[in-house]
């Protein structure tokens, strides 16, 4: 077991649990078990294979060769694991009470997260940027026929996508961007932004295990570019137990006078 994931989960365990005791939420209760904690080795390792391979021939290749290696390269459908699946129910839960028409998942993966959120819209689009990755979204979401799923890049998206989605969700995305810096993160904040409709909302997520933490620390940072945007207001921002999610609407800008 690596030793600096490991730690960097126990850390977070142990601030999540400081931070609670401090605010006496009797409500809070863990939704992972002791073998969860094998799952963020196992995810570490996968992340890091990406990052060596995307460094040699580009992210693209490196997703479509985890995928190739593994059927489910973080185990997030493994019914041996509790965090995941449990994860993106409270994330869905975070959502406006509403229905929604159109949403988009960026990065969706195997689709896991994309068929919870069918329950609440109309159409849902999961789009990844591994074709593998897509054809077993597919296969996995045939019994939902207002979900479907389409190979994209987050960096090169059609426009005839622009101003279509009343939801964008960006969940365990964009950490994998390289180089992740501040003109690559406005592309895409513009980009996403570009997407929603008028009034549309998008929910972020990211992993977050304690302050001090350099992995956490690229999340925040991409949450407070996200915050600083011009064309998104903040409408709230949820600290759970391993990751940070904030919600954002929409920004009309004014119509400068011509």
């Amino acid at each position: 077991m690596s030793g600096s994931v490991l730690d960097r989960v126990l850390n977070g365990i142990g601030d999540y649990v400081s931070r609670r005791s401090r605010h006496d939420d009797r409500r809070m209760r863990f939704f992972m078990l002791p073998r969860d904690i094998s799952l963020f080795v196992k995810s570490a390792r996968t992340d890091a294979r990406i990052a060596r391979i995307s460094r040699a021939a580009g992210p693209k290749s490196a997703f479509e060769s985890v995928y190739r290696e593994s059927n489910d390269p973080w185990a997030s459908a493994s019914p041996r694991y509790r965090y995941q699946g449990l994860k993106y129910d409270r994330l869905v839960a975070l959502l406006p009470e509403r229905r929604f028409t159109n949403v988009l998942d960026l990065g969706c993966g195997l689709g896991l997260l994309s068929q919870k959120l069918a329950g609440r819209a109309d159409h849902v689009l999961g789009m990844d940027i591994a074709e593998s990755a897509v054809e077993r979204a597919r296969v996995r979401a045939a019994a939902f026929p207002n979900l479907r799923f389409e190979a994209g890049d987050i960096l090169n998206l059609p426009p005839t996508l622009l101003g279509k989605f009343d939801l964008i969700v960006v969940a365990d995305v964009l950490y994998y961007l390289s180089p992740l810096n501040d003109a690559v993160l406005q592309s895409v904040i513009q980009r996403i932004a570009g997407l929603l409709s008028p009034g549309g909302v998008c929910l972020l997520a990211n992993h977050f295990f304690f302050s001090a933490d350099p992995e956490s620390k690229v999340s925040r940072g991409i949450h407070r570019a996200f915050s600083r945007s011009l064309s998104l207001s903040v409408l709230s921002e949820h600290r759970r137990a391993f990751f940070l999610a904030t919600l954002f609407s929409e920004r009309a800008l004014p119509i400068s006078a011509a």
